[in-house]
């Protein structure tokens, strides 16, 4: 399956936009994660519901709630452009945003699962023994939980490569900057004759979906090989 430079250049975006959410938005989601997992947190209902507002509402009203916050009028967007010269609306670091926030309560979802099945014993213990809290979770928390981030950064990794909404609503579909393969796909279904073009992108997606799939298999059992150990 050949595809031409502008299929190229659309996957090659669709990779660094995936990346670079994946990059900002896993350590955010274990740190939640960790934290929904401690039942005696105050707030604990409202930090949860917060973290899964993305996954119950339309991408598009994500996108468009990025694109006032964020956007060159909006309070955040406003800020970083007049103070540090950083526009995000429209631009491949906001297409990475929105899908980030997309994916994040995916990822909090299986890490808090991964954090919850820990035995609470062990926590109790490295206290006990005058660990604090950043020492419980970077020596025995983050490590047991090993195969839930493999898997969490897996699944978000897949979801920013196929998030559609939020991304043309916030980033638009600009090609070689923010056209991303479901951009991609959509722009080919536009066009007349554009059908062969989207079959092959979506063709491109689905294998890249699978190889996705069967990688978090890998690394979830590897991860969990060395928890065992």
């Amino acid at each position: 399956m050949s595809l031409t430079p502008e299929e190229w250049q659309a996957l090659a975006t669709s990779l660094a936009v995936a990346g670079r959410a994946l990059l900002f938005a896993l350590p955010l989601a274990v740190l939640t994660a960790w934290l929904l997992a401690r039942p005696r947190l105050p707030g604990r209902f409202a930090l949860n519901a917060l973290a899964h507002v993305p996954l119950v509402l339309p991408p598009v009203v994500v996108g468009y709630a990025l694109l006032l916050l964020f956007g060159i009028k909006g309070p955040i967007g406003h800020w970083l452009f007049q103070t540090l010269h950083i526009r995000l609306a429209f631009t491949g670091a906001g297409a990475a945003l929105a899908a980030g926030v997309m994916a994040f309560p995916l990822m909090v979802r299986a890490l808090r699962l991964a954090f919850e099945a820990i035995d609470p014993g062990l926590d109790v213990a490295a206290r006990s023994l005058g660990a604090g809290p950043l020492d419980r979770f970077l020596h025995v928390s983050l490590p047991l939980a090993a195969p839930g981030v493999a898997a969490a950064a897996i699944v978000g990794f897949a979801a920013c490569l196929g998030e559609f909404g939020a991304v043309i609503t916030f980033a638009a579909n600009v090609p070689g900057e923010t056209q991303t393969l479901p951009l991609a796909i959509y722009a080919a279904l536009q066009t007349p004759g554009g059908d062969a073009a989207a079959l092959k992108l979506s063709l491109l997606s689905f294998a890249i979906a699978l190889v996705a799939l069967a990688l978090s298999e890998v690394l979830a059992r590897r991860a969990q090989t060395l928890a065992g150990r």
